[in-house]
């Protein structure tokens, strides 16, 4: 080629050109590159900065002062309405922390005529005696004042959700007593509203006393209340200081009350259905009238109303009654009526009729219904069409079926080994039809044998026990054997034996944590057969809709719980100007009320009602975060029966513990832990958060101990929670990465039918079964790693729990607590 020709056609690079490596230019991106990665999405046009409309600094601070004005005009306006003319009369409860204070005292000295007070409505609550309402034109406020005793716990909280102050009364030299500790760890976990500290005494004290037992007192008060002011009330002085202080204290806000529209009945009759108005006779059920001013939120009549301890009801109609405690200023002096009452026919014009404020439309009254409608007919198999045939045909020509356990999924189904297929089909229909407590009762019937030769052992014995017996009452004196014989009258021998059985299983479960003895006379995979083995707790799937329980039909859930609660929340603070407003004085007309309600009423015990919002009355499951309460010391096992103080709900039901992780799965916890938040799942009605949790467990005596504290987590029924167990097995004869192990299993079908789970020691390692050794359950394994000699071979197996559905909104009353001992052995210096 010439070299004119080459000049015509261009240089060309050889292949030995050398190319340089592309700058790193960080984020920049071609127009291409950027519309390749948004694949035809278009995105927000942002604002320029001519566009955007600028505030200069003066603005923005005029603005954030509005704000901030605004907001503090409205806590004002709150603060001042609660005890005025167009609010509730202010609600305070006296509670005693002592047993050797008397709560009636301070209340004696509030009423007296030197606090200020010119009107006394004594018994202003139907069913309480000390309680009684009081107007003061001075400070233009008016009271109800509530003094209840503390033995009832649940009255006592019941009492402390609706109640706008405490006043807690003091002993001078001791505070508190050990069950006044008590009672303020249930309040604290609760929810505490405004309060004030009283003592009495101090006074009658010399000066330098006086000085010392104030200053013992507030080093006492400041642990559980650091801000808290401590009044003395020995005079009437002393009584004007403390009423000024409760009407003009700062209220404290309690979130699952600030929501809804509660009220504490005052006046309550009730009226029995005729039995045109009920379903046949006497039913015992009828109308509860109950009378009360509306607190919190506007009262709706088409909305379900709960009573605290009874349950959900409906409302008929609202009336407006007259104000029983009118806040007067009149410059005439008040005339006092019989009993210390002011002539109300002086101060007042003559009582008004009663007015209907609204009645209740049957078509937008919300429904009773609390549990989902349930047809039998559901799991029933449909007669085949023509092509499920025909495809039925074609695949079993394509694949051969095997025959599964009852109940095992697909995904389970393939963990079966092709090789026992005739043995595997051979499954017992009564053994796949367990609960799931199968472990549980196992677990018993090992216990029951152990009890059996416990008592043969005692049969054999008997007569060197009676020798013995004999022997100690020759050593120990009459009167000992006496003291003994008395202190074992007040002694429950059963209670003490259930005690005892439970703290071995919980001391067990620390030492060998999910440990499960693989039974000699039945088959393995028979009695483990609902369990399955995981790859990775935290990666493998497991489906949340799979095998669900019958009781899954009977309940409602939310595709996004959080999105909804949201919603009504906001719908909720939205409704200023409908139903009963907040400090009107109505009364209720409630509907297919028990009469237990208001012999419950009669006892003393006080009534409390709150406005539910939409789906609080229906039942899902419900997921609370507690922790172990340090009081209580007793191991508390899962599925155990407790009585649950959830918001302005009390009932009992058996929950199941599970650990407090943000996996998809979560394990179970066999006992309550006492050194980590734990979540406890239960049939409950629906509640939406916030709102505090408390849990008691009742004793056969009567008596409820308060055992863990929490709050609302959540609603979810598609939380996945299992329960593992360990099978354990020792290593026989060990060969590098190979060993034999035996104790496992007991005959060559359960090792065959557990071959494809994965195997793990406690010294971390890994491995698989490879083959069966013999028929009596000798297995060979491979290990990623050497195994020590004092290794231990583990199988890990699952199974999802549910809680069982034993939801009951009526609890008893509780007595007073009481320290309990918690029995301790001679080697129990590990359990914690």
């Amino acid at each position: 080629m010439s070299a004119t020709e080459e000049k015509q056609q261009g240089h060309r690079a050889g292949g030995y050109k050398q190319k340089n490596k592309g700058h790193k230019h960080g984020k920049h991106r071609t127009k291409g590159e950027v519309d390749r990665e948004n694949k035809g999405r278009v995105s927000v046009t942002a604002l320029t900065k001519k566009q955007r409309k600028e505030q200069r600094k003066m603005d923005r601070r005029h603005k954030a002062n509005q704000l901030r004005r605004n907001k503090k005009d409205m806590v004002l306006t709150e603060k001042r309405r609660l005890g005025s003319r167009d609010g509730p009369p202010h609600l305070v409860a006296v509670v005693s922390l002592h047993a050797g204070v008397d709560a009636g005292a301070v209340t004696k000295l509030l009423r007296g005529e030197g606090a200020g007070g010119l009107l006394h409505q004594e018994q202003c609550i139907t069913g309480i005696t000390d309680s009684f309402g009081l107007i003061l034109p001075r400070f233009k406020q008016r009271f109800t004042f509530l003094s209840y005793s503390t033995a009832d716990m649940h009255s006592l909280l019941d009492v402390v959700k609706i109640a706008d102050s405490l006043l807690f009364v003091l002993d001078s030299t001791e505070g508190w007593d050990s069950y006044g500790e008590y009672c303020l760890s249930c309040l604290f976990a609760q929810g505490l509203p405004s309060h004030a500290l009283v003592c009495q005494g101090v006074f009658d004290l010399p000066m330098k006393k006086k000085i010392d037992s104030r200053r013992a007192l507030s080093k006492i008060t400041e642990v559980r209340f650091p801000d808290t002011r401590l009044f003395a009330l020995d005079s009437e002085q002393d009584g004007i200081l403390l009423l000024r202080h409760l009407g003009t204290q700062r209220q404290r806000k309690l979130g699952y009350r600030s929501r809804r529209s509660h009220m504490l009945g005052q006046n309550i009759t009730f009226t029995p259905n005729t039995p045109a108005e009920g379903t046949g006779g006497n039913t015992g059920l009828g109308i509860l009238c109950v009378s009360g001013y509306v607190r919190g939120r506007p009262l709706r009549v088409d909305r379900l109303v709960h009573i605290c301890g009874h349950g959900d009801f409906q409302l008929s109609q609202i009336d407006a009654p007259q104000d029983p405690l009118p806040l007067i200023f009149t410059s005439r002096p008040v005339k006092l009526g019989k009993g210390g009452d002011i002539n109300m026919l002086d101060s007042i014009e003559d009582e008004a009729p009663v007015r209907v404020l609204m009645k209740a439309d049957p078509s937008s009254r919300e429904s009773l219904q609390n549990e989902a409608d349930v047809d039998p007919m559901d799991g029933e198999q449909t007669w085949p069409t023509e092509t499920e045939l025909l495809e039925a045909e074609e695949a079993r020509k394509s694949k051969r079926v095997m025959k599964v356990p009852k109940g095992t999924s697909d995904y389970q189904a393939t963990w079966i080994v092709d090789e026992d297929e005739e043995e595997n089909g051979e499954i017992d229909e009564e053994s796949s039809a367990d609960d799931d407590d199968d472990d549980d009762m196992l677990d018993e019937a090992m216990d029951g044998e152990d009890d059996e030769i416990n008592s043969q052992d005692a049969g054999s014995c008997g007569s060197e026990e009676e020798e013995e017996e004999e022997e100690e009452e020759e050593l120990c004196p009459p009167e000992r054997v006496g003291a003994d014989q008395l202190y074992d009258e007040h002694l429950d021998e059963t209670a003490e034996v259930e005690g005892l059985k439970r703290y071995r299983e919980a001391r067990a479960n620390v030492h060998f944590p999910d440990e499960v003895d693989t039974p000699l006379q039945s088959s393995a995979k028979n009695r483990f057969q609902r369990y399955r083995g995981l790859k990775s707790f935290r990666s493998s799937p497991w489906d949340p809709m799979e095998n669900l329980p019958a009781d899954y039909s009977r309940i409602f859930q939310f595709k996004n719980f959080e999105r909804t609660r949201h919603r009504i929340l906001a719908e909720a603070a939205e409704e200023e100007e409908e139903g009963a407003m907040a400090g009107w004085y109505v009364t209720l007309h409630i509907i297919d009320v028990p009469l237990s309600v208001m012999e419950s009423v009669q006892s003393g015990k006080p009534l409390v009602l709150v406005s539910l919002l939409p789906h609080e009355q229906k039942m899902s499951v419900m997921h609370v975060l507690v922790r172990r309460h340090p009081c209580n010391t007793e191991p508390i096992k899962s599925k155990e029966e407790l009585v649950f103080h959830c918001g302005f709900r009390r009932f009992r039901a058996s929950p199941i513990f599970s650990q407090h992780t943000t996996a998809d799965k979560h394990k179970m916890e066999r006992f309550l832990r006492p050194d980590a938040p734990t979540v406890v799942s239960v049939y409950a009605p629906i509640t939406f958060s916030p709102a505090g949790v408390l849990l008691f467990r009742q004793h056969n005596d009567g008596i409820q101990d308060l055992v863990a504290t929490g709050s609302l987590l959540s609603c979810d029924p598609r939380r996945v929670v299992l329960k593992r167990i360990v099978l354990s097995g020792h290593p026989f004869h060990i060969n590098r990465r190979s060993a034999v192990v035996r104790y496992m299993f007991f005959n060559r079908d359960d090792i065959m039918w557990f071959k494809p789970v994965e195997l793990r020691t406690k010294w971390g390692r890994r491995g698989h079964i490879k083959e069966a050794l013999g028929t009596h359950g000798h297995m060979k394994c491979v290990f990623d790693n050497q195994l020590p000699s004092q290794d231990t071979v583990m199988m890990n197996l699952f199974k999802r729990v549910y809680p069982r559905w034993t939801y009951d909104p009526y609890v008893p009353s509780s007595l007073p607590w009481v320290k309990r001992e918690v029995p301790v052995e001679e080697d129990d210096s590990d359990m914690e």
